[in-house]
């Protein structure tokens, strides 16, 4: 069978030319991608829906006000929208978590900023899970999967091995290579990750 592949902007043509399932299969081509990075965000399903659901609106709305340009990169600005959303929840959170006097026994200014990070160190550190997950993305496909199954998912190195199909030893060697990679890329880069 022979299945042709269309781009994002065929999709994203036939959408605005009044295919409503076009829009539907561009959703369903990034969803897994947009979904991931949300939930290794947020680290609440419940939550990551909800902002996955946001993103795509927002997307959308977006569409279709004619205010999308494309660019060849929609995976890229639909993960930067996934991002401001997941910026707007933590600072939408981080207001809705106030107490009183009695609540608290003391006066704190009705807030728990003074006990927790703020905003800006959120954003620093989104900023910084953003740049190392675009880092991973670069590293070849066997040393990447060994850090998404390492790091993003917590899995053992034996456990690595099994599903990958290879010794421990070569998976302490994929990671070992990664970790190589990553450290020159950062420094080709001048990132500064702290």
């Amino acid at each position: 069978m022979n299945v042709q592949v269309l781009s994002d902007q065929v999709l994203l043509n036939r959408y605005l030319a009044g295919d409503q399932h076009a829009i539907s299969q561009l959703i369903e081509r990034h969803s897994r991608r947009v979904r991931d990075y949300i939930q290794m965000m947020v680290k609440d399903e419940d939550e990551a829906d909800d902002i996955f659901q946001e993103t795509f609106i927002k997307a959308v709305r977006v569409i279709d006000d004619g205010r999308y340009t494309d660019n060849g990169k929609f995976l890229s600005w639909i993960l930067r929208i996934a991002h401001n959303q997941v910026i707007d929840h933590f600072r939408a959170r981080k207001q809705d978590k106030t107490t009183n006097e009695a609540e608290a026994g003391y006066d704190m200014l009705g807030s728990l900023r003074f006990s927790e990070g703020n905003v800006e160190d959120a954003m620093v550190s989104e900023q910084i899970e953003a740049d190392i997950r675009m880092l991973v993305e670069l590293l070849p496909a066997e040393q990447r999967e060994v850090v998404m199954m390492r790091y993003f998912s917590g899995l053992s190195f034996k456990e690595i091995a099994e599903q990958t199909d290879v010794s421990i030893n070569t998976a302490l060697g994929r990671m070992r290579y990664a970790l190589i990679n990553l450290r020159r890329m950062i420094k080709e880069k001048n990132l500064v990750l702290c």
